[in-house]
């Protein structure tokens, strides 16, 4: 089972990101952090790396939800969307695949909320 859910899109990186936000919100999610790992990789190390964004993305009822069956699942969430740049124009995003992530978690409860985040993350990405 593959840990991710992806697809590439023609676009330019900054619009890329601005599309994955608002499919994301679409689904029911919210960004909760963004992190730049370009700048970071140049500000810690100094080394020239392509545009990459993480994006934390929540999704408030469903987080809850696993929060009560699984207290140490914080462990886990959000789930992360990357925002890649690959070519000219040219923009990878993928998802975290929930249930190849809950895997590791010995609750069976659990197994329904991921199957339900599976699904609205592939309609995220289906919809680039």
């Amino acid at each position: 089972m593959a840990y991710y859910i992806n697809k590439t899109i023609t676009a330019n990186f900054d619009r890329a990101v601005e599309l994955v936000t608002e499919a994301l919100k679409t689904e029911g999610f919210g960004v909760l952090s963004e992190i730049d790992i370009q700048q970071k990789l140049k500000e810690k190390l100094d080394v020239d790396f392509r545009k990459y964004r993480i994006l934390g993305a929540c999704n408030p009822p469903n987080a809850y939800k696993a929060l009560q069956y699984e207290d140490k699942i914080g462990t886990m969430l959000p789930c992360n969307v990357i925002v890649q740049e690959i070519g000219e124009n040219l923009v990878e995003i993928a998802a975290v695949n929930p249930v190849a992530s809950m895997m590791a978690v010995d609750n069976k409860q659990l197994a329904g909320i991921a199957g339900e985040i599976k699904t609205k993350l592939e309609k995220v990405i289906a919809s680039l």
